[in-house]
């Protein structure tokens, strides 16, 4: 028996080290985001005096890579259903390579705002393709399992990108962050080259040409059940968006907490979507998706109302931080378990449906940064009112369009 033991563990380390490289790989793909926003965060004054230009248009960069972003993965996921994984995202890569060592050369704040948008596009082949991989890879429970091994990998890019940009710092200047930017994307190419296999075999693309692939993104829209998924993940990353932009002003400005101190809390609510999204893996299987779903929905909402009232009462800090924490930690919850039950029955256009899905989170945070700060630094009420009403909508969005559409169905 020991021998067969042996043996076992034996034949099965290969497939272990090959899953393990595929969630490292994948998972870094798909931070690209945190990691090309969050790690010149801390530049960004040293950049705006470099340029002579003010802040506000230094900021600009970055709503430049965000619209990059969102437009990349409504151009690249679609192709990906075309073509095949592999081309399209080695394409992507080399743009942001190329366009993160360019922006160390550029001239002026304009061309750096124009590099950014860029290498946001290229930066959005990673983000799209590895969750549409993911699909080609696995389904059910076990996808929802896959799932949250990335978002393991994904969630700690937010926390270590500003941290390791502010030691850069110490070393360099923002120019240096861009070079390793540059690095990570040659990385992130030559890993894609080596270790990632086409997931998307010739006989289950889209055909039709590009103007039939792009048409699959008319069925996604009338496809009332995914929208509803995608609609309700992304309001509740709108509101971890909503958090992320007021936080700094009212946990520093109002409520009198260092940077230090802010750094850590803001750590501590990253470590809380981690462990959600493991957790929620961790029940994949036992536990249905959708309850799984229910439940982050539901966590989601009433923090985000008891956030409201603990602001408009004026508790205090901790009456503001404790249910913070649960409000961005649903976030675990409702991204892993949504994945699997929206693209579940998406294979075919599993990077258009990657696509909508990564759009929803990014217009709705677009949407959400600019009106916490209505009220400009001198209360918090604006950024709880956001957060509440956005998972309240989200519930709704679920129980009308996920419920109502299977309802209806059940009823003919």
């Amino acid at each position: 028996m020991k021998n067969v033991t042996n043996e076992t563990i034996i034949a099965d380390s290969p497939r272990r080290l090959a899953r393990l490289w595929i969630i490292l790989l994948l998972g870094g793909l798909s931070a690209f985001a945190p990691l090309t926003i969050d790690m010149y965060l801390p530049a960004l004054p040293e950049l705006a005096q470099d340029f002579g230009t003010n802040a506000s248009f230094a900021q600009m960069s970055l709503t430049a890579c965000m619209f990059g972003i969102s437009f990349g993965q409504l151009i690249i996921g679609p192709l990906s259903d075309l073509w095949g994984r592999r081309n399209p995202l080695m394409v992507g890569l080399i743009i942001y390579a190329v366009a993160s060592i360019i922006c160390v050369l550029a001239p002026s704040i304009e061309s750096f705002i124009v590099l950014r948008f860029i290498q946001g596009v290229g930066g959005a082949a990673g983000i799209v393709i590895s969750r549409a991989v993911v699909r080609d890879m696995y389904s059910g429970s076990e996808m929802t399992r896959f799932s949250a091994m990335l978002s393991l990998v994904n969630g700690v890019a937010p926390i270590i990108a500003p941290i390791s940009g502010g030691l850069l710092l110490k070393f360099t200047s923002w120019r240096g962050v861009f070079i390793v930017l540059c690095v990570i994307g040659v990385l992130m190419f030559l890993g894609v080259i080596f270790g990632l296999r086409e997931t998307l075999p010739s006989n289950r693309r889209l055909k039709g040409g590009i103007t039939g692939t792009f048409r699959s993104f008319g069925s996604l829209f009338r496809d009332r059940v995914f929208m509803g998924y995608a609609l309700s993940q992304g309001l509740v990353l709108g509101a971890m968006f909503a958090y992320i932009s007021g936080s700094p002003f009212v946990l520093q400005e109002i409520y009198g907490v260092t940077p230090q101190m802010f750094s850590l809390i803001f750590a501590i609510n990253g470590i809380g979507i981690i462990l959600a999204s493991q957790v929620t893996g961790r029940l994949a299987g036992r536990v249905s998706e959708t309850k799984l779903l229910h439940y982050g929905l539901g966590q989601a909402s009433i923090a985000g109302i008891l956030l409201f009232v603990m602001i408009l009462l004026d508790i205090g800090i901790m009456g503001l931080l404790i249910p913070l924490f649960f409000v961005v930690s649903s976030v675990g919850i409702v991204s892993t378990a949504t994945f699997t039950l929206a693209m579940q029955n998406q294979g075919k256009a599993a990077g258009s449906a990657s696509a909508l899905i990564g759009l929803m989170s990014t217009i709705f945070g677009g949407i959400m940064a600019p009106l916490v700060g209505i009220a400009g630094s001198h209360t918090a009420v604006p950024m709880g009112l956001i957060i509440a009403l956005l998972g309240v909508l989200a519930v709704l969005c679920y129980v009308v369009m996920v419920r109502g559409a299977k309802q209806s169905v059940s009823m003919k």
